[in-house]
């Protein structure tokens, strides 16, 4: 495994939790994570992250959904979660945007928070297909399809944090 995990396994648990935040902005979903350490390897580790983010209470899914811009908007900032993200929406068109903001009104509306998807590969034509479809969900439905998209980013986050290094 590349020096990256080593690294990763070696630091101060709020060192790792830092890095952790970046992928998952839960506090407790980067405590737990944090404190499984050593893994193995990316797998053991991703394994782990997935568990973490099923688990988490409602309140710590919000706080994770509260650092996700809206989809079809451009994340603000510089750091690292920040260009993930633009990198994540780049699929979105300029012409799907306006009934994206329309879109994400009516989900925050239904919902009480941001429509999250996992934008990776996806065209902003897909990304509004699926929250149309989304808004037809129950509040339970719903839920359960955030943590698998929530999840998703986090594998996705986590592999890149280990690519580029801690």
């Amino acid at each position: 495994m590349p020096d990256t995990l080593t690294d990763f396994n070696a630091r101060p648990p709020d060192g790792a939790e830092e890095e952790l935040l970046t992928c998952c902005a839960s506090r407790n979903f980067a405590a737990k994570v944090a404190a499984l350490r050593p893994y193995r390897d990316l797998g053991e580790l991703a394994a782990a992250a997935e568990a973490a983010v099923r688990d988490l209470a409602w309140d710590d899914v919000l706080e994770a959904l509260a650092a996700h811009p809206r989809i079809g908007e451009r994340a603000a900032g510089g750091g690292r979660e920040a260009s993930w993200s633009r990198q994540e929406q780049s699929g979105v068109e300029d012409e799907v945007r306006q009934a994206l903001a329309e879109g994400n009104k009516a989900y925050e509306d239904r919902f009480g928070h941001v429509y999250l998807v996992c934008a990776t590969g996806l065209t902003g034509a897909q990304m509004l297909a699926r929250l149309r479809e989304r808004l037809r969900n129950d509040e339970e439905s719903e839920r359960a399809v955030v943590r698998g998209e929530l999840a998703a980013i986090t594998r996705l986050r986590l592999g890149k944090l280990m690519k580029e290094g801690t």
